[in-house]
């Protein structure tokens, strides 16, 4: 009789580790799903007609006058588009006026006209800047430190028809971290420079606080929007297996005291990919002496 219910519990518990085992596997395969989805995500993003990889130019505007087009006679030169596009009038107090060239073919936010004002991107509200288009190429108007700058996109652009993939380490459960959430009342001001050599003083809502291999590690977002948190960031790995100036994280906003930092899906900014960008650099508060291998490796494609 012990004998049998010796058997029987011998069963039972085998029943229930192959149980256990099947229900991670369950886990692991669903989050390795989540995380491919998540990546092929960020590929449509990055490789859209109008995303990152589009991008041929930086141009920025000098207070009066600025003649567009591919022409060399022009103030700017443009990779894309009629030999001459137009004049966009850069006023002192920021306003800017475009007046197209009768035979460019452009439109402006979709429509035929002969002239406009345009909007950028730090104006438009809660809008969109203003966008003029000519064939596959258009532009906006980008505001960094009180200089206003062309953004020129190309759908053909040698970065876009070129591009050859993203890598990633290995996709694991165990970067995705439940950190402890500190937050700051009131918020504390953070330093972050650019690859423009500007600095700009952001708002911190409080930090991340988390433990690997027997160390503790803080890492402190901003809150570009409202629903999220995001953090730039760098470690052992940049600049060897990984993008040096820095890798971007998103993370849900704070719940029951946690903040969930899933490394898994840490990327490249835009500057992996083209010159023309204009990307904030990981301050020093969040450069981790900690090798993340986990997320977007350095692009093989580089510039």
């Amino acid at each position: 009789m012990l004998r049998t219910a010796v058997i029987v519990f011998a069963l039972s518990l085998g029943v229930a580790t192959v149980q256990a085992q099947t229900n991670n596997a369950s886990v692991l395969s669903d989050f390795s799903q989540q995380t491919q989805n998540w990546q092929n995500k960020r590929l449509a993003g990055l490789t859209a007609p109008s995303g990152w990889l589009s991008l041929i130019g930086l141009e920025w505007l000098k207070e009066g006058p600025n003649r567009l087009g591919t022409a060399a006679d022009n103030d700017i030169v443009l990779k894309a588009g009629p030999a001459h596009l137009g004049v966009v009038t850069l006023a002192k107090d920021g306003a800017m006026h475009i007046v197209l060239d009768k035979n460019s073919g452009a439109t402006v936010d979709g429509k035929a006209v002969h002239e406009a004002n345009l909007i950028d991107d730090a104006n438009a509200g809660n809008g969109a800047p203003t966008v003029v288009t000519f064939g596959s190429a258009n532009f906006m108007v980008i505001e960094r430190d009180g200089r206003k700058a062309l953004r020129v996109r190309d759908s053909n652009a040698e970065t876009r028809t070129h591009f050859v993939g993203l890598d990633y380490f290995p996709i694991d459960p165990s970067w995705r971290i439940e950190a402890d959430w500190v937050p700051f009342n009131p918020p504390h001001e953070l330093e972050i420079g650019s690859v423009l050599g500007t600095i700009n003083k952001e708002q911190v809502p409080g930090k991340a606080v988390f433990h690997r291999d027997g160390h503790t590690y803080e890492l402190m977002p901003i809150q570009e929007e409202p629903d999220s948190l995001f953090f730039v960031i760098a470690d052992r790995t940049s600049g060897k297996e990984t993008y040096g100036a820095a890798r971007f994280l998103y993370a849900e906003l704070p719940k029951d005291g946690k903040v969930v930092l899933d490394f898994n899906r840490a990327y490249n900014p835009p500057c992996a990919f083209t010159p023309y960008a204009t990307c904030p650099l990981a301050p020093p508060e969040n450069r981790m002496d900690l090798a993340v291998t986990a997320g977007e490796k350095k692009y093989r494609g580089g510039h």
